[in-house]
């Protein structure tokens, strides 16, 4: 790794990137966590499940819709997949545009909002309709001067899985950030309480698997016993409800590393099915090819990211949620192209059996499923 830790890491790009910043460290930090969810969405980009990405939705507690949880990334059943394209294309491209092109839209109302801006910016997993059946989503796949590609997709309302990403800083000349337990307890609520597969813990400290069936009844054993049958099963009607929920954490001073778990990690290791850790020597090595010694593939997301964090005003062009068009591109084939090296900036804390590899399997398995 070109750092002995991420907080060096952060000081590098605070003294390098940042040097117009009030507090430089603290902006860099942000842009850490930043760059911590763009791996994480072009993680599943590249496990090729990007048409089932809503980004920042709210969650509902399993049978308790008053209470809704905002998540990074829910991953939901599609319905109907719908190949658009625009041409001649004038921009920018809003959804009112779109629905011209697909007829089961004309009747509804869109929401006012761009899919693609003026200066080529596109908006990822893009809500074009929100429906009591779920929303309508789309994503740009292609653009040239004189037309755009899209993948427009009804989706279900209720998320096959959730994931969520956690990351604490630490002030200097401090041990541990203050709020580190605070977010840990929040993901840890989250995680237990939007799907309909509850915990219940038992007194050797094993966890049991507990769903209600639609007769009344209850299918019950162990957790992750329970947790195997309700992803292999071709049925989902006994199955309603259930969540996949997957965190993932990025160390800070906070988490330590995945083989020396603090409270915190504990917490969230017992409460999600699945936490990921991006390795510092992960997130150093993204960062490093990025950004300090970039390389020619991911040219066009560096200069989407420096154009984000410059110290002017305007709109940022490197996020989960609005990227450039061009560095899109890049990061799409770079992820892919390096999928391999990919998954191995995360070392999977629990399941304690569990892989990166199996994981990705069971997103595929909940994916085809009829919801």
């Amino acid at each position: 790794m070109a750092f002995e830790s991420v907080d060096a890491l952060q000081r590098t790009l605070a003294d390098t990137v940042f040097k117009y910043a009030t507090d430089r460290k603290k902006a860099a930090g942000r842009a850490l966590g930043t760059l911590v969810e763009i791996i994480t969405f072009y993680t599943l980009n590249m496990w090729e499940l990007r048409d089932h990405v809503v980004i920042e939705r709210s969650v509902p507690e399993f049978a308790n819709a008053d209470i809704l949880h905002n998540v990074e990334f829910s991953l939901h059943p599609i319905q109907a997949r719908h190949e658009v394209e625009i041409a001649p294309l004038s921009l920018p491209l809003t959804a009112a545009k779109i629905k011209r092109h697909l007829p089961f839209l004309h009747e509804t109302a869109v929401k006012s909002t761009q899919v693609l801006s003026r200066d080529a910016v596109k908006r990822n997993a893009t809500v074009l309709v929100e429906s009591e059946t779920g929303p309508v989503i789309a994503n740009v796949d292609t653009l040239n001067d004189s037309s755009c590609r899209l993948t427009v997709c009804r989706l279900s309302t209720n998320p096959f899985a959730i994931f969520e990403c956690k990351r604490v800083g630490v002030e200097e000349g401090m041990r541990k950030g203050p709020q580190t337990i605070e977010k840990a307890k929040q993901g840890a609520y989250v995680a237990r309480s939007v799907s309909s597969l509850q915990k219940v813990r038992l007194r050797n400290g094993q966890f049991q698997g507990v769903m209600e069936q639609p007769n009344g009844g209850f299918l019950t054993g162990l957790y992750d016993e329970v947790l195997r049958e309700v992803i292999d099963s071709s049925s989902v009607v006994e199955f309603a409800g259930f969540i996949l929920t997957v965190g993932v954490v990025s160390n800070h001073g906070n988490w330590f590393t995945s083989d020396n778990h603090n409270k915190e990690l504990r917490v969230l290791a017992q409460s999600y099915d699945w936490l990921l850790f991006l390795t510092d020597a992960g997130l150093s090595q993204f960062i490093d090819k990025l950004l300090l010694n970039p390389t020619p593939d991911l040219a066009p997301a560096r200069e989407a990211f420096l154009a984000s964090y410059s110290g002017s005003s305007g709109a940022n062009r490197f996020t989960k949620i609005r990227m450039a068009v061009d560095a899109d591109e890049a990061l799409r084939s770079y992820f892919t192209a390096h999928e391999a090296e990919v998954e191995t900036w995360f070392n999977v804390i629990s399941p304690h059996d569990g892989t990166i590899e199996n994981l990705q399997s069971d997103l595929r398995k909940l994916a085809a499923k009829s919801w």
